[in-house]
């Protein structure tokens, strides 16, 4: 039995570092994005917040615990079974951490689905529940990135009206420095000293940054927005942890492997490591790629997943964080016509790939742990 929990627990751990690597950065997307912070703080900011939401799940999330089993879904003689539960966490790992490496942000959830369906399908062939399947899994999948894209768009609408009435109103950048206009030696030989003279001109458009002007009761806004996105990505992160930390922990706390509290801790840790070394990719992809964002835009969209994932998490509806926040990037990008919809496309054909993906990985690992150890695990 201990053997059993030790390769199990492995497993578990490759999960949420695939699942760190892929997803951490997500919810401090639009800080990087916007430039209103750089990628080191943003990760930074991205691993404490994501990491408290982890350990916060033992209290808030404990249905989907449940709902990740594999219960109802296969018969529970195969949902306790180890070679089960094994194959699910390593055909969801190895398609994430697939994703990670080419830079496609997708679903753990939807990884985990796949792994679940794979791995059911050989276990009890005919026994999966389709119905359980379609009612728990897909639904909120399918609809939470098209609710986030109307919510998004809407409420930037009703934002970006209300900052007008205000006054409030936005600046670019310029750079101003001095320009040395260097002088011909003299007939003697003698070099004279160059002169110098004011120079300015327009910023570089990777390099220019755009501020809020305007205070409201005294207090700057562009000072209280970057206060509020940097609030509303912990929010989202913070959201993340708890929405995914129940769903990986499932496998271990099916079989008792570990109590609870400790294996929401150890895929706590295990999450924060996967972002810290390999977000990179992913990085660029949400924070550059969809859309450009300034930093109304960027707390918008932050404001937006948080409030979508904090509910589903606490009702125990499966969503995708990572569908909700390309949602709302899109939705946002829908309504100032600056969306990438070659690249939004790119990334839904991968969220269509990675259930039969990660299906065909557990369905493989279940063929092969049952090949090589048979009734041993």
């Amino acid at each position: 039995m201990l053997a059993v929990a030790i390769v199990l627990t492995f497993g578990v751990c490759f999960l949420a570092y695939s699942n760190g690597s892929n997803d951490n950065f997500k919810g401090v997307a639009t800080l990087f994005g916007s430039g209103t912070t750089d990628y080191r703080r943003a990760l930074f900011w991205a691993t404490a917040t994501t990491f408290a939401g982890a350990i916060g799940s033992v209290f808030l999330a404990e249905t989907l615990v449940n709902n990740f089993s594999g219960k109802g879904l296969v018969p529970d003689s195969v949902a306790a079974s180890p070679e089960f539960l094994q194959a699910v966490v390593l055909g969801a790992g190895l398609c994430v951490l697939l994703a990670s490496v080419l830079g496609f942000p997708i679903s753990t959830t939807h990884s985990l689905i796949g792994g679940l369906v794979g791995a059911g399908f050989m276990a009890a062939g005919a026994g999966v529940n389709l119905e359980k399947l379609a009612s728990s899994f897909f639904l909120p999948l399918l609809l939470s990135p098209v609710i986030a894209i109307v919510f998004a768009g809407v409420l930037y609408s009703v934002f970006h009206r209300f900052a007008l009435l205000a006054g409030v109103t936005k600046e670019w950048c310029v750079c101003i420095g001095q320009k040395f206009v260097p002088i011909s030696p003299s007939s003697s030989g003698a070099t004279l000293a160059s002169i110098a003279s004011l120079e300015v001109s327009v910023a570089d458009a990777s390099k220019c940054i755009e501020r809020y002007t305007g205070s409201m009761w005294g207090v700057s806004v562009h000072g209280v927005l970057d206060t509020a996105h940097y609030l509303s990505a912990g929010v989202v992160s913070f959201a993340r942890g708890l929405n995914d930390t129940p769903k990986i922990v499932a496998a271990l706390i099916g079989l008792k492997a570990v109590g609870l509290e400790s294996g929401m801790l150890l895929v706590a840790v295990a999450m924060a490591i996967g972002g810290l070394l390999q977000a990179s990719k992913v990085a660029k992809t949400m924070s550059k790629k969809i859309t450009p964002l300034n930093h109304g835009q960027g707390f918008t969209a932050n404001l937006v997943t948080g409030l979508l994932v904090v509910v589903a998490s606490r009702i125990g509806m499966p969503v995708s964080t990572t569908h909700v926040v390309v949602g709302s990037l899109f939705g946002i990008g829908t309504v100032t016509g600056k969306a990438d919809k070659r690249v939004v496309v790119g990334i839904v054909t991968a969220w269509v790939c990675t259930l039969p993906l990660a299906a065909a990985f557990a369905a493989g690992s279940y063929w092969a742990l049952s090949a090589l150890f048979g009734n041993a695990l």
